[in-house]
């Protein structure tokens, strides 16, 4: 599949690169978790599509080091229970429960290669 160029704007953020020394076991998560789709670079790097399927946000990397305590990545969600169900499925750890704060609630979660990531949903 040829990757489509998307347009970058000065100073936001472009692109997220996961840890995942694991390459197959988070495609796998991610897929079964939440969907996402991914171009394939030989086995040594996975592109994570844009859900409109035009161009890439992020990638996982097999030569980084997961874990929490770097930047956290933030996804949205429709449904937040919903969406803790679809990680405990695909194998995530919640690492911290569902809570409320000004706007909408959160929780945060360890994929399987320890990486940890937060889901919110507005109010």
């Amino acid at each position: 599949m040829a990757v489509t160029k998307q347009a970058q704007t000065h100073h936001t953020i472009d692109y997220i690169e996961l840890a995942a020394p694991d390459l197959g076991a988070a495609r796998d998560f991610y897929s079964a978790a939440f969907g996402w789709e991914f171009n394939d670079y030989g086995g040594e790097y996975a592109g994570i599509r844009a859900a409109d399927g035009e161009g890439e946000v992020g990638g996982l990397n097999p030569d980084g080091a997961p874990g929490p305590g770097g930047a956290l990545v933030l996804l949205y969600s429709d449904d937040l229970d919903a969406t803790v169900a679809a990680v405990r499925d695909a194998g995530g750890e919640i690492s911290r429960d569902p809570y409320e704060f000004p706007g909408g609630r959160r929780f945060y979660f360890r994929d399987p290669a320890g990486n940890e990531l937060g889901v919110w949903t507005s109010a």
